[in-house]
Order: structure tokens, then sequence, then C-alpha cells
């Protein structure tokens, strides 16, 4: 299953990523020296203040760890441009530029750092370490954009934890939470990388499954069904048997070569993501109305 990333964004291929990261990379070294080539011929400080530019754009577009690498390739570069320092003859404005350098490119990437871990954590369930329901409503849209553009289909997953009040009422809430928090990992466990699943309140669940048909996510959901009743999980410290959890699952599958019985899917790829998850929320109604640690199929 793919983890939570640094930010929510468009399920993208692993070439854009790397593209990006060489765009970034290509003009963080173009300004270095082009600012490089002005220092050089001016020697004057408000273009040496410019190598402070490449040294932020870095930590943001190319992690936070290259902001001080390109800090360090500007003080090498204001030497280079500046030869006389190369006998260590330094200024005391000199000394100040250099620090400042440094000093830039450790508070960027710090700021880049927090920025992203921030993002993280207002996307992630902090129980489950799955997405919460903002960061899987940024990626729903998208995925269902994809599938409508490629004609693949894309299926949901709504799931819940059979008589977690029973669970909450005998053993406490601890012992409810600990139930929520094993699901959760059962998922993140067992789901092919390209799923996106989320926590989206209490014992509820949703997964997104690019690319899948029917009948394939129907075996997934069995075999997490199976996963979870199969675990013999400890809860508030308590060891509890197999069979012990059970999950019941609703199933729809969002196809652009065949509408709901209703009708065709909507236009909107978020009018259509609401409707396959009405629909397998639905489907969930079913599984738990006709005795639950099962899977039906809208």
């Amino acid at each position: 299953m793919r983890l939570i990333s640094d930010g929510p964004g468009v399920p993208r291929t692993t070439v854009q990523p790397r593209l990006a990261r060489a765009r970034s990379l290509g003009l963080v070294a173009a300004a270095l020296l082009l600012i490089f080539a002005l220092d050089r011929s001016t020697g004057a400080a408000p273009v040496q203040h410019l190598y402070y530019l490449p040294i932020m754009f870095a930590a943001v577009g190319l992690g936070s760890w290259a902001g001080p690498t390109v800090a360090l390739g500007a003080v090498l570069l204001y030497h280079l441009a500046n030869p006389v320092l190369l006998t260590t003859r330094y200024k005391e404005s000199d000394l100040v530029q250099i620090a400042l350098f440094l000093a830039i490119g450790v508070v960027a990437a710090k700021v880049t750092h927090d920025a992203r871990r921030l993002g993280r954590l207002a996307i992630t369930d902090d129980l489950t370490g799955l997405y919460n329901l903002r960061g899987f409503e940024a990626q729903l849209a998208p995925i269902v954009g994809a599938s409508r553009r490629a004609r693949t289909p894309v299926s949901l997953l709504v799931l819940d934890v059979d008589r977690l009040k029973s669970l909450n009422d005998t053993h406490g809430h601890l012992a409810g939470a600990d139930a929520v928090r094993v699901v959760g990992h059962i998922l993140a466990g067992r789901l092919q990388d390209n799923a996106i699943a989320c926590r989206f309140g209490g014992d509820e669940f949703v997964v997104a499954l690019p690319g899948c048909r029917a009948a394939e996510a129907n075996e997934t959901a069995d075999d997490l069904r199976r996963a979870v009743n199969a675990s013999a999980p400890v809860l508030a410290g308590i060891s509890f048997p197999a069979t012990t959890l059970s999950i019941s699952i609703g199933l729809a599958c969002l196809s652009y070569d065949e509408g709901p019985a209703s009708g065709a899917w909507p236009a909107g790829d978020a009018e259509a993501g609401e409707a396959l998850f009405r629909a397998a929320d639905q489907a969930l109604y079913v599984a738990k109305g006709t005795g639950r640690n099962r899977v039906s199929v809208a």
C-alpha cells in the first residue's frame, strides 16, 4: 500500500517526480552558475546576496538536505569568484557573507522539514497511520480522473469493525482503540502498493483500489476479512484468541464502460467518487445486515 507521502497530491508515476527533481536541480545549478558569473565580473555585495535564492529554492524543491548542500556550493563559488579569499584574506564582510550562506541553508532546511512534517500530520490518522478523511478526499478525485482518462476501473471498499461497541462496553475503550489500530495495520500490511487506505471516523475505513475490477477487488476484500478474523490481537494488554475481531465490507466498482443500475456515472471526477463511495457504503449496510464478517458487492 502506498504510504503517506510528504504531502497530499495526485497519484503520479515514478517518472514524474524524477523529472521534477531533475528540473529543479537544473534550475538551481543554472542559477548558481549565473550568479557566480555576475559575482566574478562585479564583486558586488548585492550580486552576492543572490546566492540566497537558489539555496532556499533547493531546500523547498529538492528536500531539506539540499539547503545546506547548495549553501556549501555557494561558499565554494563565492571563493572562486573572489580569488583573494583563497589566500584566506578574509574581510569582516566576507566572514559575514559566508556565515549567512550557511545559516540560510540550515534555516531553509529546518523550515522545509517542519512544513512537510506538518503537511503529513494534516492528512494522517494518528491511530492507524493511514490517511485521514482530508488526505483521502485529496486523493480520490484524481484517482477517478486517472481512471476516466485511461478507461480503467477503480474499486472502493468501505468497511468497519463488527460489534466494536460490545468490545468497548466489555473491555473498555482502550481495547476498542487497539482493535481499530490492529485493523488499520492489517490493511497497511496486506494491500498492494497502489492502494489508498483511509480511516475516516471511528471504526470505519475506506480503501481505493485503482485499476481493480470488481472480481479482483472482491478477492482483496475477502483476503482482508480473513486476515482480520484470523488475527489473535492484543487489546489493552489482554491477549485475545483468533476470530475475536471481524470486519464487514461493502464493495463498489466504477467502470466507465458500465454505469450503475440507476444510470451513467456522473461526469465530474469528484461527483463520480462520491457516487462510488455511496454505492460501497450501501453495500456495507447489506453486509452487516446479513450476518457481518462478509463482503457485499454493490
